[in-house]
């Protein structure tokens, strides 16, 4: 169990690690080779070193002090520089150095994406918008290594993976227009080509990080059709090879209420050289399929090339939920236990500890779910065995399809609440500004917009079961941990409320087949909501089943019923009549992560 949190002066300068047991827990239960999982052990120490005791103390300094736009010298040349504090820069630079973009790239094995994720989770609790950053640059250089052309293609990506500060490129994305917003089939930004190369003309209205060195720009070829099946995915560097610029105009900084440190921008392309990202060889089918031949720049899928992108920068706002969520309940469990109010510590009160205990719940809950999405993943790239329970490789793509809206959706919503909820433990300190939590709930606002708001994603969960039925794989994964964890009679509560709210969820996927669209979308917000209360309620289980299993461990059978009771249950009296008085007698073993006995867990 951890010491006490009143041992603790405050959240920053402790390695984030090594007060975050379910961390450890994660990674025990997705990462099970042993040479793995020694090489992430290494990892994330020293990454909770970093963002416990450097990162985090030097992003308080750039919330204060965010980036300025120079966009003349003064002879009125326009050379659109981006200054930024020294905090900034040293955070992205140290990150770049300890490999968080590049350490798949230079381990010389595989590295499994439940590591990057566990990283990138230290990362977002010490600031979420060098990891707004940072993410980028990863995903860009996925791109890259996929879909750029030989002629650039090595030099992008070496750039973007590179463990030198002095020499690394970092990444930005250009989606988003003005007149488009969510709807980017109204996407006017066009390119025209120019030889291999390709000209790109228009505006873009919300580019962050956007003094980033290469961009991924959606815009339309010339010559392409209307709507979404006409865009194309480019490759775009802010500079020319001669260092110029690469006819790119930064009309004005966002003022933005949280995530500071990153640069929002407005840019005006007017001409900008770019490369066409798009496989290098034609499909067999497309080749078929298009009369005059293959055209890569025209096959009617550079959106769907686009949202690989746009898919793994949400899982990544999904992971920013969860550090906001982790760094609010670290700073309000610390506080707590150190602010003494009418003689006692303030989380010797039933009511605290009612709070802290429910901020971990929504959080483990929450992780259960979004870390699944990166064992999905790593079972798609053939990394980690499906083993028992987890789903087959030809199921895990479809899996992670639909777990990822979910899983930005309830993380950076709950994000908020968590954040709000912190701060009022922290009372009157809570909303200064030289106290830690005011920044965590501005920068939580930001990331349910950030890659699609909730509205956007509860369609997309649907859009993913109407035309790919990814909800079959997922149901299926649900039944199987049912059938595991039925075997433990402590859990026989958990299965139940669970297996009763599944019945329910078929019965209400069974009425939404047959209602009109309009009434589909009208309840697609709750449907969703409903699958991802279903769906961390039985990643909980799996966890609960395999402690016991593992140690005869029930905190996490704890930690399940707690969660069920609270999303599934309709006590009497709204539960005031209700003498489960747990939260207060097992607080300690809970919120420290000590062992729990099963006969103490009802």
């Amino acid at each position: 169990m951890l010491p006490d949190y009143a041992d603790y002066e405050e959240a920053t300068g402790l390695n984030w690690y090594g007060v975050d047991p379910n961390l450890s827990f994660i990674l025990d239960h997705l990462v099970p080779d042993e040479k793995q999982r020694v090489f992430a052990e290494d990892k994330v120490l020293s990454f909770g070193e970093l963002a416990g005791k450097t990162l985090a103390c030097r992003a308080e300094q750039t919330d204060k002090h965010g980036p300025v736009l120079v966009r003349y010298d003064r002879w009125g040349e326009e050379i659109n520089r981006i200054e930024h504090h020294p905090t900034w820069l040293a955070n992205k630079a140290d990150l770049v150095r300890n490999g968080f973009v590049g350490l798949p790239a230079h381990t010389g094995h595989s590295v499994q994406n439940v590591l990057m994720s566990a990283l990138s989770y230290l990362v977002c609790q010490a600031e979420t918008a060098a990891y707004c950053a940072l993410g980028m640059t990863v995903e860009a250089a996925d791109m890259v290594r996929r879909y750029a052309p030989a002629a650039v293609k090595d030099d992008y990506y070496r750039r973007l993976t590179s463990l030198d500060p002095a020499e690394a490129w970092e990444g930005g994305m250009f989606l988003t227009e003005r007149q488009g917003g969510s709807d980017v089939g109204a996407n006017t930004t066009e390119a025209f080509p120019d030889g291999d190369e390709w000209l790109i003309r228009g505006d873009k209205h919300f580019c962050s990080n956007v003094d980033a060195d290469l961009f991924i720009v959606l815009a339309r070829p010339t010559g392409a059709g209307p709507g979404p099946r006409g865009l194309a995915t480019f490759a775009m560097p802010r500079r020319l090879p001669d260092g110029s610029s690469n006819a790119f105009h930064i009309k004005r900084l966002k003022s933005k209420l949280g995530t500071v440190g990153v640069p929002t921008a407005e840019v005006t392309l007017d001409g900008a050289r770019a490369w066409l990202l798009a496989p290098q060889q034609p499909p067999t089918v497309d080749s078929f399929l298009q009369p005059d031949g293959w055209d890569p720049a025209r096959d009617g899928k550079g959106l769907r090339r686009m949202m690989e992108m746009v898919d793994q920068s949400r899982y990544g706002v999904a992971l920013m939920g969860l550090g906001i969520q982790r760094r609010s309940f670290l700073e309000a469990a610390v506080y707590a236990a150190r602010r003494q109010q009418f003689g006692e510590r303030i989380d010797a009160y039933p009511l605290v500890r009612e709070a802290l205990v429910d901020m971990l719940v929504d959080l483990e809950g929450g992780a259960a779910m979004t870390f699944e999405c990166a064992a999905a993943r790593d079972i798609s790239a053939g990394i980690l065995n499906p083993g028992a329970g987890l789903p087959a490789r030809e199921e895990a793509g479809l899996l992670r399809r639909i777990l990822v809206p979910l899983a930005k959706m309830r993380a950076t919503r709950v994000a908020i609440s968590t954040s709000s909820r912190a701060l009022e433990v922290l009372g009157g300190n809570g909303y200064m500004e030289d106290w830690p939590l005011a920044r965590q709930v501005r920068d939580a606002q930001a990331n349910t917009v950030w890659e699609g708001t909730d509205n956007i994603l509860c369609l997309d969960v649907l859009r993913a079961m109407r035309k790919e039925k990814a909800h079959a794989p997922l149901l299926a994964r649900i039944r199987r941990v049912l059938d595991v964890a039925s075997s433990h009679a402590l859990l026989a509560g958990p299965v139940q409320a669970l297996a009763s709210a599944l019945t329910s969820f078929d019965e209400s996927l069974d009425y939404l087949v047959m209602a009109s669209p309009d009434l589909v979308n009208l309840q697609a917000r709750r449907f969703a909501d409903f699958l991802a209360d279903i769906a961390e309620g039985t990643f909980l289980l799996e966890e609960a089943s395999w402690s016991l299993e593992r140690d005869g461990d029930a905190r996490k059978a704890f930690m399940v019923h707690r969660f069920t009771k609270r999303t599934f249950g309709c006590p009497p009296c709204r539960g005031i009549t209700d003498e489960d008085r747990s939260v207060i007698d097992l607080f300690a073993p809970v919120v420290r992560y000590g062992k729990i006995d099963p006969e103490d867990v009802r």
